[in-house]
């Protein structure tokens, strides 16, 4: 993907709604399919990849950098913020609700990491990290980090091209 390419039109990831009955981490909700093409087609959306929830750069760098200055990333336009891991839905979700989102970002998971293997961004069965800035369905921005940590997919890269 690079700047101008067109948002695949078959991208569809599995996600669980947040829900008030299904608050609780312990709380499961039910898988749906997410498609992002179609949900995404009309919008400005930030989606930034992780190699896995729970894990140690993920958890402490790279989401929460995102958290912080959510409301700022969606004050440049953007209508939908996601994180996409290839852990199962009820992982993310559960992610989710660990870090106190409801509905202000989506955490969906890209089963056996299809769409990152469709970019050719997968690494060793699972995502990997990297950020894309899609606008109406053109890809704006779209990087994946080469080097170890947090640098072109983290929120500051994504300011910089919104």
């Amino acid at each position: 993907m690079q700047p101008g390419d067109s948002f695949p039109s078959d991208v569809v990831f599995q996600h669980i709604p947040w829900a008030p009955e299904s608050q609780e981490v312990t709380s499961c909700g039910i898988p749906i399919a997410y498609n992002a093409s179609k949900e995404w087609a009309d919008k400005k959306v930030v989606i930034f990849s992780v190699p896995g929830a729970f894990t140690p750069t993920c958890s402490v760098e790279h989401l929460p950098g995102y958290l912080k200055r959510l409301s700022e990333v969606k004050g440049k336009g953007v209508d939908v913020v996601a994180v996409v891991a290839s852990n199962d839905p009820f992982v993310m979700s559960a992610w989710g609700k660990a870090n106190g989102v409801k509905e202000d970002m989506l955490f969906l998971s890209d089963p056996d990491a299809r769409f990152a293997q469709q970019l050719g961004w997968a690494n060793n069965g699972r995502t990997g990290r990297w950020a894309m800035v899609i606008d109406h369905g053109k890809v704006v921005y779209a990087d994946i980090e080469k080097e170890k940590g947090v640098k072109v997919s983290g929120v500051d890269a994504v300011l910089a091209h919104l």
